[in-house]
């Protein structure tokens, strides 16, 4: 066992033999042959080099890296050049105590990042001028493609024309042909001047557009509404212009759209950065995403919670209003605190630094004889031609600079840290050795005045109490100790993976080289990026015996839009396009349904067992019924019941049989690392979370990735990007912003898995499942019943723990048992998911027997409560579970008819490290029927 390795695995040896003894095991082999079908077992081990010490690691990818050149970037594009500042890069982006969190499904231990994602959206909401936005998206253009089903939606009864500015980014353009192919509305990209609303159900605008042009849009969006008072308006706006000009709903659009990127969020070769969404209040039941709402706990104290959760994926299934799960939580709170630290008064001075620089330029280069392309208002960019591009380009290179081309033209974009010595730089190489006209701004820009915004952005006092560096510092560990991550215990979180993320795994995403790389650099100055994606291809093909891996899908439900694009491209080539049935069993994660309901699918439920196993019967039935229409089966392996199915090669050759593709959902790949390979079970595609199997941390509910690995006739069916690949034809129509998603973090899944090697990667699958079933046999023996096991009565990573019985007897719920194990210093297990009334735990291979027999402690303890209150030692209402979460506020007006150290220090342990959650209990209903998703008056 390599060093990264003993550091990765929380089991030491002598815990890992006292693990099996107890469960009736002599060695590690022995059971895991208990708990794997053999036949399941890959005969060809994975190649894996030796595992890498964490300093032979970070040297080998430096190495790679350095290959990139880091120029001035002027090349924009929807990227741009900004400043992270540096209290916000330590403090948050480095912090694990930010980034090791969860999505905050458990709110009252979540209230820090709950705080920041509201300041995040407060900022949107005086940014943009509408009533409300949401949590972020995964990037500008699946926020657009998001903006145009949503446009939709509230308008569906006005044909399926949605029209689109010409001058839109062609890889927002991109993603919004392949959403819109399936969704069956006809997009028309035309001059939006000559729109005629009557015909179509919706408008997209960009601005400032593809070639910088800033224009006021009030005019021609009333003359729309005039004819078409129902056409819905979709702006898509640059975060930084908004600081200065007109909001979008001002000018009468209904939903606005962009990146947050350039506020403070480094490049990384295109992300992760998030991306936002803003609308009026009469729409917030069709929004897609995340929204963050106020409500108030059990002491009528303000508090803050995920609102509207019935629209999403998890509950409304195929019904819902996106399959969007994963977001980019860690980037929005960047954002964020990116306009908390600077102010409305700060961003003001970097939005009008860099305007002035873009104009002066432009002026410069009309002066000296230059096509400037821009004949109105010019935020940021400008375009312009020339007689030699290439020359041209090769001279700035040459000099430390790149700019955008595309389409024959090119741009300059002005970013944060541009200086007027560059610009005059830039003047000189561009203008043949010319010099810098300064022109005083009032004068430059005279012609923007009736663009400027009049009313106030930013007036709540957040964004003007933390100018001072201490005293951001300290507003940052403020809401940071609100909040339980994996720096305070173990997050037993089923289907989520809350392993280690080691920060040597993260130290790489800092370094200039992988942080201020553009997407659209020349190809030749980002090989070191190139180099290394190829090599995490290769081991994830490696991992998992697929034939090419696609890098773009930026979580696992977009991974999973992906794989069944390219089912469908690949089974309209061969004729078979009207396959549109799709086959899910009655488990499975809520993103398959809301995915296939996105591709254009019927969604046909197979049955489970009583086991919990797919009804291989049922599903053979159902695959032969429908076999003319049949186009996949969704299925999770190992189960989302956390079990080993022996018949899943059964199942996967019935479909195939049958017409149809197996579409696999990784989210339980890391119980088959190093062991199993899905390509050999029958899948044809499969999405690997990169956010779970392979160490990207979950950043308190995004960034992710979720690349697809596919068999050998699917590969030609992978989407492109319009800008980055040269074979992209509209057949191979992207799925996210960027060529490889958010491909900085890529170079965490590198990492880990060169870290831990082939041995490593064996081992720590193992140990994930030995912890798991180490925990079932203990709950088990505490008397909680496990709802599935497979074979030898084994689970596989996770298990499921019944509360059904104890809830029916005691009136105790799972939602009382999640909230009285934040008293012990837990954050809950995923609860009645897949099943109501359970918990599902997971303890992944990077927690320590201390750790497994904490908690063990703590569900024994919460047991041995629910008995007290069966036998009447608690009231049935008024006592701890019922009362969960206990907080300090509890303490200090104590009423309760049990001591105050049954309440909040149940076990010895909790004396000397104990967190105390902010809030008590949430009133969800109430945060429901009060929505508020803006910040309240602190006073």
């Amino acid at each position: 066992m390599n060093e990264f390795c003993k550091r990765h695995i929380g089991l030491s040896q002598q815990q890992q033999a006292a693990m099996l003894d107890d469960l009736g095991c002599s060695n590690l082999d022995q059971f895991i042959e208990q708990v794997i079908p053999t036949d399941l077992i890959s005969k060809t081990k994975t190649t894996q080099k030796v595992g890498l010490s964490e300093d032979q690691a970070l040297s080998e990818i430096k190495a790679i890296l350095d290959a990139n050149i880091v120029y001035k970037n002027y090349i924009g594009l929807g990227y741009y050049d900004t400043i992270t500042p540096s209290v916000i890069r330590r403090n948050v982006f480095e912090n694990p105590g930010w980034y090791t969190a969860y999505t905050p499904y458990q709110a009252e231990v979540s209230q820090g990042r709950l705080e920041a994602l509201l300041n995040y959206q407060q900022m949107l909401i005086d940014l943009t001028g509408f009533d409300l936005a949401n949590a972020s998206l995964l990037d500008e253009a699946t926020a657009a493609a998001e903006a145009m089903a949503m446009a939709k939606r509230v308008n569906p009864n006005a044909g399926n024309k949605f029209f689109v500015d010409e001058n839109i980014f062609p890889q927002t353009l991109s993603v919004m042909q392949t959403r819109a192919q399936y969704l069956e509305i006809e997009l028309v990209v035309t001059d939006i001047s000559q729109v005629d609303a009557t015909q179509g159900f919706g408008c997209f605008i960009q601005n400032p557009d593809l070639y910088g042009t800033t224009k006021d849009f009030t005019n021609q969006i009333s003359q729309w509404k005039q004819h078409a008072p129902k056409l819905i308006v979709v702006m898509a706006c640059d975060i930084m212009s908004l600081v200065l000009f007109k909001s979008p709903a001002t000018q009468g659009a209904d939903i606005a759209i962009g990146s947050t990127q350039r506020f403070g969020i480094p490049i990384g070769f295109g992300g992760p950065s998030a991306a936002y969404m803003a609308t009026k209040d009469a729409y917030k039941r069709l929004m897609p995403g995340r929204i963050i709402g106020v409500s108030v706990d059990s002491r009528g104290k303000k508090a803050l919670r995920m609102a509207l959760q019935t629209r999403e994926q998890h509950i409304r299934r195929e019904k819902a209003t996106s399959n969007i799960c994963t977001a980019q939580v860690l980037l929005a709170n960047m954002a964020g605190f990116y306009a908390t630290y600077h102010g409305a008064d700060g961003l003001k001075t970097i939005a009008k630094r860099i305007t002035y620089f873009a104009n002066l330029l432009a002026h410069n280069l009309r002066h000296y004889g230059v096509k400037v392309l821009n004949q109105d208002c010019l935020f940021d960019t400008l375009s312009f031609e020339h007689n030699d591009s290439a020359a041209l380009m090769t001279k700035l290179n040459d000099n430390g600079y790149a700019i955008g081309e595309y389409d024959g033209k090119l741009f300059i974009s002005v970013g944060e840290s541009a200086s007027l010595a560059e610009i005059e730089d830039l003047v000189s190489l561009i203008c043949n050795d010319q010099e810098l006209i300064v022109v005083e701004p009032e004068v430059l820009l005279a012609n923007q005045n009736a663009l400027y915004r009049q009313d106030a952005i930013l007036a709540h006092e957040v964004f003007s109490n933390y100018h001072s560096e201490t005293k951001m510092m300290r507003y940052l560990k403020y809401l940071e100790n609100k909040d339980i991550s994996l720096v305070h215990s173990m997050i037993p979180l089923g289907s989520c993976t809350m392993k280690l993320n080691a920060a040597a795994e993260l130290e790489p995403l800092s370094w200039p080289q992988m942080a201020n790389i553009h997407p659209f650099a020349p190809r030749e100055s980002v090989q070191g990026y190139v180099t290394l994606i190829n090599g995490l291809k290769q081991q994830l093909k490696d991992i998992t015996g697929f034939d090419d891996v696609c890098m773009q899908p930026n979580s696992g439900a977009q991974g999973e839009y992906t794989g069944l694009l390219a089912i469908r491209r690949y089974q309209a080539s061969i004729g078979q396009g009207t396959r549109d049935i799709c086959l899910i069993p009655r488990s499975a994660h809520g993103t398959n349904p809301a995915t296939a309901q996105m591709m254009g699918m019927e969604v046909i439920v197979v049955n489970c067992d009583e086991s919990g196993n797919v009804e291989v019967a049922d599903m053979r039935v159902k695959a032969e019924q429908y076999r003319e229409r049949l186009a996949c089966l969704m299925i999770t392996y190992p189960s989302t019941h956390g079990v080993f199915e022996g018949s899943i090669k059964e199942i996967c050759q019935i479909i195939h049989d049958n017409g149809g593709q197996v579409y696999m959902d990784g989210a339980n790949l890391n119980a088959l690392v190093g062991l199993v390979k899905p390509a050999e079970l029958g899948a044809d595609v499969s999405h690997m979370n990169l956010h779970k199997t392979f160490a990207i941390p979950h950043g308190g509910g995004g960034p992710g990735m979720g690349p697809i690995g596919v068999k050998q006739h699917l590969v030609d069916f992978l989407p492109l990007n319009p800008i980055f690949d040269a074979a992209f034809d509209v057949t191979r129509s992207a799925v996210s912003s960027a060529p490889f998603g958010s491909a900085s973090i890529l170079a965490i899944s590198w990492m880990y898995i060169t870290m831990l090697g082939e041995y490593g990667l064996e081992q720590s699958t193992k140990a994930a499942i030995l912890n798991a079933n180490y925990v079932a046999h203990h709950l088990a023996k505490i008397g909680y019943p496990i709802l599935y096991t497979g074979q030898n009565q084994k689970v596989a990573h996770e298990c499921i723990i019944d509360l059904r019985p104890l809830k029916a007897e005691s009136g105790i719920t799972e939602v009382d048992f999640a909230k009285r194990l934040m008293d012990y210093g837990f954050h809950a297990p995923t609860m009645s998911f897949p099943v109501p009334g359970t918990l599902m735990i997971e303890p992944t291979e990077s927690e320590s027997k201390d750790e497994l027999d904490r908690f063990i402690a703590a569900m024994a303890s919460i047991y041995a409560e629910v008995k007290q209150v069966l036998d009447g030692g608690f009231d049935k209402l008024n006592n701890p579970l019922k009362n969960a979460p206990h907080t300090l506020a509890d303490l200090m007006t104590w009423d309760k008819p049990y001591s105050q150290q049954v309440a909040c220090f149940p076990m010895v342990n909790l004396e000397s490290n104990k967190v105390f959650p902010s809030v008590n209990r949430i009133d969800d209903a109430h945060g429901d029927r009060n929505f508020m998703c803006s910040c309240f008056d602190l006073n």
